[in-house]
């Protein structure tokens, strides 16, 4: 690589009363020099992310290449930004996909805001523990700042601390302070602050427009992040993405160059059009406050930074390995290794006339694909999860993709080759995010990257010859791959990445299909056809078990198989127990298929109506005539006799909306959610409240709201009902709330006494008790409902409720959980609102339960002392 410093700039520098220097960095790593174009990853290959070096490594120290300031060190440890005096930005960054690590095999050597000098040693690398995780050890130099620099050729060995690799030209003003504390990024030509507007903040769509309007001056674009203090230049997409600008984060725009100030007044026109979407109003009070970035410390010690969990998951055996459960069910089969492996393409075409229209086809006949997948889905019975293929097709118009892909095809790349790194690098993106729900998404770009690939490539896309009874191992999982699974052969699926919320995990669970996530890579040490037992119910998955093992299984499957299909004949039969006590047994639905599924299955009623269904994926708010549509239709399909509690739009937290503005949030799930957005914004709120009671007529509707933790929103929502109540002359409806959150089952006593009833969100009662996100990749096995502390606070919402003659159900997923049944029934649950396909057999273990032995077993659980006892105690009930 030799990128020359243009003679040119430096003799107008010198004419302008300037002095240019040359700044020179040394080998960051010990190790050889490779091309930055041959990285293998696409973000550094195509210099996304800045121009620079590669380095494979053979020492564990990474060391400062040349005195300056350290402005970034993430508390992960695998990266870090360098200033100099003269403002030239390095960015080094240690292995691949080590973000992902969370700071495992990374030591800390020096802090951030720190001066170093060349040489000095900057971070650690436990290159074994690194090795066994990243995709490589391979790291990068980037100069970020966008400065021309020559480097010498590749293939060097390299020494720490001493090679020189890349010399640059820096030009300064004569006398100009060389005080670190100058930021030359932050001194631009032209500046300006604005606050990001757009819905679901800068994602791909209004960046690759930023990029478009930029492209049409000659100054440099400096993005920053003024709430986390991270910057990045503004012709890298992935460089903006990974700024996280959500909706209300104050942005600061710098530009440099000799057309500033009018490519600052076409970037701030363009945030003020919305960068092709429409924009929200945000209160002055919503917007993100600027806070100072986080300053990493560490300290010399002698433990052990590997010293594995005193808590937790961890095999007992080397044959035993753990998971996260992402659909529940019980799998005998052998391991069967599934890749993505696509044959080899070339880099290079010959016309980019050919290759743009290659591309162009081939993304036509994806849409066409995708159009005819929703229907086939959708015919199947599966119309919700046809919304996921709907939403691949908008991913598909996302302009993001394919301006990458057509830049490289302009350089000369195939449109196989470009397609394929473009894709790449938006789904590497989206993946080293701190966003859980962003990071998830990757999937469904690898997803339709691969769609448009595979037709590219002329490859048929069909379901792979699997032996029978398959455990399928994969390194993740997209939506399209699980429709296009052999169901009679595949058993299960184990992936080593992938989260329990994702497309393809709904899609498992709704098929039947076990589904285990983040499973160890030790998994990869056993053979294809290795006998395997997945247990997604206990998150495990056992190798090589014995003819003991297999033979427990087989029975606990044929046995499970049995008893579902005895449930399923009584399933329209009511739930009472032996000693005459009747559980009213409902359904957990959202959307009026579920409804109609709900009843074959024997639902009594429905106990949770999901009505967010109705707000989410869309870009306006419904109608009250539109909802009142739906609601009537499943209130007819659900009858008079079959209540129908339909929970008010409960979103926030892990579910924006696109038109709904709410301010970025450092903990979601204890910010602005649930009822209190109703509450905040009225208007929403009695919009749903008017539709519900319009639909009433059409059958017996209840209304509940979620999220209550005081007295007082009961008693405002309750107002607002009353007032729609008597405008529309509905007579009384009977309103109900969630406990799901302590304060509400402290104060049961208080609050039964403004409700008809209380329905217990055993999901986020969970989470908040024991303060654990229930979707954390590592805590998830600790979010368990039957934990003594969990049970205490329904026992006493329960009492609370009896002493106002007031009844309570459970709607969360405890209620579809056959081993907590007897527990809650004891406790004096009067009805189960549990997920569709399990209502037969919940039904058939009330059935086989005796009222007065379950309240003694009750009594006994809330005196353990874990909710591993609890489990145990009723498995020897």
């Amino acid at each position: 690589m030799d990128i020359g410093i243009n003679k040119q700039d430096v003799s107008s520098a010198v004419d302008a009363g300037c002095e240019t220097r040359t700044l020179s960095l040394v080998a960051p790593m010990t190790g050889v020099l490779v091309d930055l174009g041959d990285c293998p990853d696409p973000v550094f290959a195509f210099k996304m992310a800045g121009d620079g070096v590669a380095i494979d490594p053979v020492g564990d120290l990474v060391v400062a290449p040349c005195d300056a300031t350290i402005t970034v060190l993430p508390g992960t440890h695998h990266a870090l930004t360098l200033k100099t005096d003269t403002g030239v930005e390095v960015l080094i960054h240690i292995g691949l996909d080590t973000g992902v690590l969370r700071g495992n095999g990374f030591e800390a050597l020096a802090k951030q805001g720190e001066r170093v000098q060349q040489g000095q040693p900057l971070v650690r690398v436990d290159r074994e523990v690194v090795a066994a995780k990243a995709t490589s050890l391979q790291s990068v130099m980037l100069i970020t700042s966008g400065e021309a620099f020559s480097a010498i050729n590749a293939g060097v060995e390299l020494v720490a601390g001493e090679t020189p690799v890349i010399t640059l030209g820096v030009t300064t003003k004569q006398g100009d302070s060389e005080n670190p504390a100058i930021s030359a990024s932050a001194s631009g030509d032209a500046s300006a602050e604005l606050v990001v507007r757009n819905p679901h903040g800068l994602h791909a769509r209004p960046i690759s427009n930023l990029i478009k309007i930029i492209r049409g001056f000659r100054s440099d674009v400096i993005l920053k992040n003024l709430t986390t203090g991270k910057e990045g230049k503004a012709n890298s997409l992935t460089g903006l993405l990974s700024l996280e600008l959500g909706l209300g984060v104050p942005v600061q725009v710098i530009v440099n160059g000799p057309d500033a100030d009018v490519a600052l007044a076409a970037i701030v026109q363009g945030f003020e059009n919305g960068l092709g979407e429409k924009l929200v109003e945000i209160p002055v009070e919503t917007v993100v406050a600027t806070v100072a970035a986080d300053v990493v410390s560490t300290e010399d010690c002698d433990i052990d930074d590997n010293e594995p969990p005193l808590l937790g998951l961890v095999s007992l055996d080397d044959n035993t390995l753990s998971g996260v459960r992402a659909a529940p069910g019980l799998a005998i089969g052998q391991l069967v290794y599934q890749r993505r492996e696509l044959p080899e393409f070339p880099e290079l075409a010959a016309s980019a006339h050919d290759e743009f229209q290659a591309l162009d086809i081939a993304i036509q006949a994806a849409n066409a694909a995708l159009e005819s997948l929703v229907a086939s889905v959708a015919a199947d019975g599966m119309a919700s999860h046809a919304e996921v293929f709907a939403a691949h097709q908008q991913l598909l118009e996302d302009p993001s993709i394919r301006e990458q892909a057509e830049q490289l095809i302009d350089q000369g790349k195939s449109a196989a080759f470009a397609w394929h790194a473009g894709y790449q690098a938006e789904a590497t993106a989206l993946k080293t995010l701190d966003n859980p729900l962003l990071a998830a998404r990757a999937a469904d770009v690898e997803d339709i990257g691969l769609r448009v690939l595979r037709l590219l490539l002329n490859i048929e896309e069909e379901a792979a010859c699997l032996p029978e009874n398959a455990i399928l191992v994969m390194d993740d999982l997209t939506p399209s791959e699980v429709i296009m699974l052999d169901r009679s052969r595949v058993a299960g699926i184990c992936t080593l990445k992938g989260g329990a919320t994702s497309h393809a995990a709904i899609l498992c669970g709704s098929m039947g299909i076990p589904y285990l996530v983040s499973v160890s890579e030790d998994i990869c040490r056993h053979a294809s056809g290795t006998p395997a037992i997945l247990d997604a119910v206990k998150a495990q998955i056992r190798l090589n078990p014995s003819e003991e093992d297999l033979a427990r299984s087989e029975n606990k499957r044929k046995f499970a198989a049995e008893h579902r299909e005895a449930a399923l004949a009584l399933a329209h039969q009511p739930a009472i127990t032996n000693d005459g006590h009747r559980v009213e047994v409902v359904a957990n639905i959202g959307s009026a298929d579920d409804a109609v599924k709900a009843v074959e299955m024997g639902a009594e009623g429905v106990g949770l109506l999901r009505s967010e269904f109705l707000y989410m994926e869309r870009t306006e708010e419904p109608s009250v005539a539109e909802q009142a549509r739906v609601y009537e239709q499943i209130l007819n399909i659900m009858g008079h006799e079959r209540p129908v509690i339909v929970r008010t739009m409960d979103v926030g937290g892990d579910k924006p909306l696109a038109y709904l503005p709410l301010p970025q949030e450092e903990n979601p799930f204890l910010g602005e959610r649930g009822v209190r957005i109703g509450i905040n914004r009225p208007a929403i709120l009695r919009k749903q409240v008017r539709a519900i009671l319009r639909a009433a007529g059409a059958g017996h509707v209840r209304i509940m709201f979620p999220m209550i933790s005081s007295l007082n929103e009961i008693q405002v929502v309750k107002k607002l009902v009353h007032e729609e109540q008597a405008r529309l002359g509905i007579e009384k409806v009977e309103l109900g709330i969630m406990i799901e959150v302590p304060s509400a089952a402290l104060m049961a006593d208080l609050l039964a006494k403004e409700v008809d009833f209380f329905s217990i969100g055993t999901n986020d009662l969970t989470q908040y008790t024991l303060a654990v996100d229930r979707g954390h990749p590592k805590l998830t096995a600790m979010v368990d409902g039957l934990h003594p502390a969990v049970l205490r606070l329904i026992d006493m919402t329960v009492k609370a409720a009896e002493r106002e003659g007031k009844w309570v159900g459970v709607c969360g997923g405890l209620a579809s959980d056959l081993e907590a049944v007897p527990v809650l029934v004891g406790l004096g649950i009067h009805e189960l609102s549990a997920s569709v396909p399990i209502i037969p057999e919940v039904k058939a273990r009330v059935r086989g339960l005796n009222r007065y032995e379950c309240s003694q077993l009750a009594e006994a659980a809330l005196e353990q002392s874990s909710a591993e006892a609890v489990r145990k105690l009723v498995r020897l009930a």
